[in-house]
C-alpha cells in the first residue's frame, strides 16, 4: 500500500509541474510577445506605455479603477 501511496503521489507531482511549466512557458511567451507589441508602437508611432495604459482605464468601467 505504501508504495502504490507513493507512486501516486509522484505520478500527481509529476503532472502538476508540468502544467507549472507549460503555463509559465506560456506565459513567458505571452510578455515577450506584449514587449515587442509595445516596442514597435513606440518606434513606429511614439505611442508610449503609459498612453496605452491610459487608453484601456478609459474602456474598463470606473469601479475597477477609482480615481
Amino acid at each position: 500500500m505504501g508504495l502504490a501511496l507513493t507512486l501516486g503521489a509522484f505520478a500527481i507531482a509529476a503532472l502538476v509541474f508540468f502544467w507549472l511549466v507549460g503555463v509559465v512557458k506560456t506565459t513567458i511567451k505571452t510578455a515577450f510577445l506584449v514587449a515587442l507589441f509595445l516596442l514597435g508602437l513606440w518606434l513606429a508611432f511614439g505611442i508610449g506605455p503609459s498612453q496605452i495604459w491610459e487608453t484601456i482605464r478609459n474602456w474598463l468601467p470606473d469601479f475597477l479603477f477609482p480615481s
